[in-house]
């Protein structure tokens, strides 16, 4: 009897132990929009493992990519509802919470990448992400290069008044639009899927997008020109909810930061490296690759197009101007 009674107690410890085991394991579900071969979900990935590492498995994250948790309204919706905890997504989107951080895709605000980092250690940085976060709940904690924009065409560009009348495919984000339609563009809000083939059946005869974008969806095999117009340094930031953030400890907090960051500088590196080669890829390939008088472009920008239309405050532009 005696004996039918531990072993019955050592089964009962066993069984709780491992319940305890396992709900002390928190999962975790981490979305994106972008390809398995990008940086942006590769550095995720790496990114999961190592907060699994430093909190001790205490976290399973999944990252999800390729838009299967939903397009990128879907899943900072998702934020919101519940339905995913961690989100990489462009400051467009938070635009929708608290306007003035969108401030960050206003035409030349940046002068290159290092600018751009520079601004995510910046206090108007911090007040911007604090003012998203008042508004939404939810926590940026780190910021991850994207690439800068560039125009491709089939129409030699040179300077902005080259695209008076140019039949244009921009993201419908009013910030996109502002460069191509102050320099007499006619813009049009393709599907992303959809642009190869409006560029080769001639529906559009431009679009822009950053060098390793052109090179992962072929648009150089549709279109003459590569035109270095550089007209958005772009962005994407991590995001936690505000359901997981309140949840942390504060020392998890760090961890996840520390990560997201470190995940955020590898990602950035990879983009920029890819970026420097392309230039050269494109001209062996016989596209032809033009320098463009930035100057002439964000002089007609900063003439036709107001900040405080989109909801910016001209403070911030200038504070992020300023920085060094």
């Amino acid at each position: 009897m005696t004996i039918r009674l531990l072993t019955l107690l050592g089964a009962t410890a066993t069984i709780l132990a491992s319940a305890l085991s396992a709900h002390a394991q928190t999962a975790l579900k981490w979305a994106h929009v972008y390809e398995t071969s990008e940086p942006f979900h590769t550095e995720s990935v790496w990114a999961a493992e190592e907060i699994a590492k430093r909190t001790e498995g205490r976290y399973k994250i999944d990252v999800f990519p390729a838009s299967q948790l939903g397009k990128e309204a879907d899943i900072n919706q998702g934020l919101k509802l519940g339905t995913v905890d961690i989100i990489i997504s462009g400051s467009s989107f938070a635009a929708r919470d608290h306007a003035p951080i969108g401030v960050t895709y206003f035409p030349y605000i940046f002068r290159d990448p290092a600018h751009m980092i520079a601004y995510t250690k910046s206090d108007v940085f911090k007040r911007l992400a604090a003012g998203y976060e008042e508004a939404s709940g939810n926590h940026i904690t780190a910021v991850t290069y994207y690439g800068t924009r560039h125009t491709t065409s089939n129409r030699p560009i040179a300077k902005c008044a080259d695209m008076q009348g140019l039949k244009m495919r921009v993201p419908d984000v009013p910030a996109y639009l502002a460069m191509p339609r102050a320099c007499g563009a006619n813009t049009t809000p393709i599907a992303f899927a959809e642009v190869y083939l409006a560029l080769q059946n001639g529906t559009v005869e431009a679009q822009e997008n950053p060098l390793t974008t052109i090179e992962a969806k072929k648009f150089f095999e549709v279109q003459k020109h590569i035109v270095l117009t550089g007209h958005i340094v772009d962005h994407l930031n991590t995001v936690v909810s505000k359901n997981l953030w309140s949840q942390l400890s504060d020392a998890d907090k760090q961890i996840f930061t520390e990560v997201m960051q470190e995940a955020a500088v590898r990602a950035t590196k990879i983009i920029e490296e890819r970026e420097k080669e392309l230039v050269a890829t494109f001209k062996e390939r016989g596209i032809e690759v033009t320098e463009v008088d930035r100057a002439d472009f964000e002089k007609t920008v900063n003439e036709k197009v107001k900040l405080e239309d989109f909801g910016y405050n001209k403070e911030d532009w200038e504070a992020i101007r300023a920085i060094k």
